[in-house]
């Protein structure tokens, strides 16, 4: 099965005439820490996208690059124990969500119905970063944009200690 690339995001993007561009970097921005450098922001900036396994039902989870999830905050909002909060394999995030980890976009999955979490310390920023289908390209846009392009649901669903970066 093919990974979704960096063109189906951008199509994906362009359907909503925000005027967002999937950006490509030579530098990884494999993680959080690596697409703060690539891009030249604060690790804060970089919406990191979590593909998960609730209860067995697939949940994509964006969050600031500086925070961590709280399985237990995942946990109570899903009404299961933290056990059944899992990290999705890379298998299932290639066939569920469409993208392999480390360029797992916001939008244009392969599953239709994903509930997606965006957590709301995201809302601090004037503009993140967002992966755009591989560990080198990406798209900036606002935390409205975000909200409005996913169509996800706003909670806080981090750890209360914020991770120096």
């Amino acid at each position: 099965m093919e990974a979704f690339t960096p063109d189906h995001v951008q199509k994906i993007l362009d359907g909503f005439g925000l005027g967002l561009s999937v950006r490509h970097f030579t530098e990884t921005t494999f993680t959080s820490e690596d697409a703060a450098r690539a891009i030249g922001c604060e690790v804060g900036r970089i919406a990191k996208s979590m593909c998960l396994m609730v209860d067995g039902r697939p949940v994509l989870v964006v969050a600031s690059g500086d925070q961590r999830l709280s399985d237990a905050k995942l946990a109570r909002y899903f009404g299961v124990g933290r056990k059944k909060v899992k990290i999705a394999s890379a298998e299932q995030c290639l066939e569920i969500f469409g993208y392999l980890p480390g360029g797992v976009s916001p939008v244009g999955h392969r599953t239709e119905g994903i509930t997606i979490l965006l957590d709301e310390s995201l809302g601090r920023w004037p503009e993140i970063h967002a992966a755009a289908g591989t560990s080198n390209d990406n798209f900036t846009l606002t935390f409205e944009q975000l909200k409005a392009i996913t169509g996800g649901t706003v909670i806080d669903c981090v750890r209360d200690e914020v991770v120096a970066g």
